[in-house]
């Protein structure tokens, strides 16, 4: 909801005087009281609740991330539960190492408590994926996870999940956000306190036990456990889990597995919301493996692994054979995973005659000619891993397809469907686990990517952000969205134009011979073209941060063919945004 420019200062003097809010929050907006512009983009709208909740910068105002914008979620997810009729099954919550991240979730837990829904909350930080797997073990209605995943120190967020364990989806979603839009008085949410909540019975701590069932769910997805018998000592390992959530059940998993050899970056190691080694927590981001790298040159390191704040994403780095250190994107570990997985079940004569993959339209292509070798059915969904979860749903509702693997560009795949979202404690078994295979069989990883480049060709893709923040920002991005739709070029750079996907009508245009046919995919603000010489581009802006993406991949004839043709097109799309 826009607010008009009185309203943002009735706003504002709301926010700074009445005593609904803390001192801390009075103070706060005090300091900026002759500062338009902060008030401004503190209250110029609601922060929005979008199709997988909230997410937004740390601080006091409507636009913000703070205990009394977590309520009001709170309080239209639980009257959403309400109206289900679903309160009695009760609400999982877990939360990361954000700065606030903590208070979030008790708030959250007594919001849904004083609406008398049982609150089942772990005590200290977890992955996210572990909040898909317990909320499915205690047969809750929703999860809701604390966490911006791998945005900077000043953002924190607020993620939904339903009882199936994935992100919430259409229609669920919109229906979600109407209960939370229909909340405009902050004073009608409900709480209580935490002794009281404990009494009722709908305050209750997650026990260690759950993590036992994760880690034992994980294990029971290795393939060759005997090679990892065998070759565990000759892999050493540097890991970081960049201040996050991933350093007790990543080490716990490759001990239990045999991996001893495992160095974790002493710098990194400890929860730190402030991310004080790292400028960006992302493993996407390569600055950010700087310590990992160091320590892995001095204790010769096979691989080095990073996993961002909530674990969900894993970055790798694998050494070759002239001892240097290489770097994978996120779609060339998930096709050496994806390959190790299905040859492996092969071998096993556990590969089934209706298994799938299922990845984004903005991921690697690579993953098709896979595909297809195996004999397994590809399925692309739209951009984010809660639409890959929702196919497990699906999957298990018609008994269609049997899940093996799920991944996106983005660093995140998932293996197995203890949970629904991704996962990087198991990308990282995964990974190991092929490490340990392939150096059974006298070669690295960096040997076995090569292969594969040689076997379905030299894919190679890029991802290029523009920010663009504030209400200025959003206006700017929505403009170029709408000159590209207006204006539906038929040439990009020195490629032709095949096709042209529009998301938000559901539409494909074919360019060549005006054929005009559907999606098949949900309603999304994304643009998409197909291009000649197996090439593809695409547009879309952010769902998470002021930004829009534009993504690109082409197939060369090798490396640098590719990285010439890469380059060239990135070029041509990157000129939308002029």
């Amino acid at each position: 909801m826009i607010i008009s420019l009185d309203d943002k200062r009735l706003a504002y003097e709301f926010w700074s005087r009445d005593p609904y809010f803390d001192e801390e929050t009075h103070e706060e907006l005090r300091k900026i009281a002759e500062d338009e512009k902060e008030i401004n983009d503190r209250f110029y709208k609601d922060l929005e609740f979008g199709t997988g909740g909230l997410r937004g910068i740390l601080g006091a105002g409507t636009n913000r991330m703070n205990l009394y914008t977590v309520r009001k979620a709170t309080q239209g997810l639980a009257n959403y539960i309400i109206k289900e009729g679903a309160s009695d099954k009760g609400i999982a919550i877990a939360y990361d190492s954000r700065k606030k991240s903590e208070e979030f979730a008790r708030e959250t837990a007594l919001c849904m408590a004083a609406n008398g829904i049982r609150a089942y909350i772990f005590p200290s930080l977890r992955p996210t994926p572990m909040l898909s797997f317990a909320l499915r073990e205690l047969g809750c209605t929703a999860g809701v996870v604390i966490t911006a995943s791998h945005n900077p120190a000043e953002y924190n967020g607020y993620k939904v999940y339903w009882e199936d364990g994935a992100q919430i989806t259409a229609p669920r979603d919109k229906e979600i956000i109407s209960e939370v839009n229909a909340i405009t008085d902050y004073t009608y949410v409900k709480t209580m306190s935490q002794k009281e909540a404990e009494e009722k019975g709908l305050y209750q701590v997650i026990g260690p036990d759950m993590d036992d069932k994760y880690t034992e769910a994980l294990k029971s997805l290795v393939l060759f456990p005997e090679v990892i018998k065998r070759q565990a000592e000759n892999i050493t390992i540097v890991y970081t889990p960049l201040h996050g959530t991933g350093n007790l059940p990543v080490r716990r998993i490759l001990k239990e597995l045999g991996f001893e050899k495992v160095y974790v970056v002493e710098e990194q190691e400890k929860p730190d919301g402030n991310f004080p080694t790292v400028s960006y927590p992302n493993p996407e981001d390569k600055n950010a493996f700087a310590l990992a790298l160091k320590l892995a040159k001095k204790v010769d390191a096979d691989l080095v692994l990073a996993t961002d704040p909530d674990a969900d994403r894993l970055g790798i780095y694998a050494k070759d054979g002239d001892g240097e250190y290489k770097s994978f994107s996120g779609n060339m570990s998930g096709m050496l995973i994806m390959e190790y997985l299905l040859s492996g079940r092969k071998r096993l004569g556990r590969l089934p005659e209706n298994g799938a993959v299922v990845t984004t339209i903005v991921s690697g292509k690579m993953s098709r000619k896979i595909a297809d070798a195996y004999g397994v059915k590809l399925i692309e969904t739209l951009t984010g891993f809660k639409y890959i979860g929702e196919q497990i749903k699906f999957f298990e509702q018609d008994g269609s397809y049997e899940f093996l693997f799920g991944y996106e560009e983005s660093y995140g795949c998932l293996e197995g469907t203890h949970a629904r979202d991704k996962d990087a404690v198991v990308a990282v078994m995964a990974l190991c686990e092929a490490a340990a295979y392939y150096k059974d069989q006298g070669i690295s990883l960096c040997e076995q990517m090569e292969k594969l480049f040689q076997t379905y060709g030299y894919y190679k893709e890029e991802l290029c952000t523009v920010t663009l923040k504030g209400q200025e920002g959003t206006a700017k991005i929505q403009a170029v969205m709408e000159s590209i739709r207006s204006n539906i070029p038929h040439t990009i750079g020195e490629r032709r134009v095949h096709a042209f996907r529009d998301y938000a009508e559901g539409v494909v245009r074919n360019l060549e011979n005006g054929s005009v046919t559907e999606t098949l995919l949900p309603k999304s603000n994304v643009l998409y073209f197909e291009l000649d010489r197996d090439a593809w581009c695409c547009a879309r802006p952010s769902g998470t941060e002021p930004k829009i993406k534009f993504y690109a991949g082409v197939r060369g004839q090798d490396e640098a063919d590719a990285g010439k043709q890469l380059k060239e097109l990135m070029q041509a799309v990157t000129r939308f945004a002029d």
